[in-house]
């Protein structure tokens, strides 16, 4: 894939800072809310741009040892989607979305909402944390 000029002079954060500028809404003001909480979490976070097509700029994603989850920007909402999220406690009840998977879930943020903070925060490290454990889920105890 040939990258266009701009892209190749631009970092990966830049282009995410810019996405997010260019979005100038209220959808903008949360994913760069979200990204700083990330950042908060785990300053070791790294970001990345997947998926990008000629007719899409990409879905901003953070990942260490393993993706972390993604920010995806729709018309009417906000979806931080966890790659591993249903294997994390979630005490505070913030995934409301991908649910009926076994693996990922999501966090929808519609225009207005807020997110708990330090809930968000704790879901992140123990995705880092996970994925630091190289499996997606917990082994299972041997049947006897």
């Amino acid at each position: 894939m040939i990258e266009s000029d701009a892209t190749q002079s631009q970092s990966v954060s830049e282009l995410i800072s810019q996405r997010i500028a260019d979005l100038g809404d209220w959808r903008g003001r949360t994913l760069g809310r979200m990204r700083d909480l990330i950042k908060a979490a785990d300053p070791e976070a790294v970001e990345d741009l997947k998926w990008v097509k000629p007719k899409s700029p990409g879905t901003p994603t953070w990942s260490h040892d393993g993706i972390i989850c993604t920010g995806e920007v729709y018309r009417n909402v906000v979806k931080l989607t966890f790659a591993k999220g249903a294997s994390l406690d979630d005490p505070a009840h913030l995934f409301n979305s991908s649910l009926e998977g076994n693996v990922r879930r999501a966090i929808d943020i519609h225009e207005g909402e807020s997110v708990d903070e330090s809930a968000f925060k704790a879901l992140v490290s123990q995705a880092v944390a996970l994925n630091g454990m190289g499996a997606s889920r917990p082994p299972k105890a041997a049947k006897v």
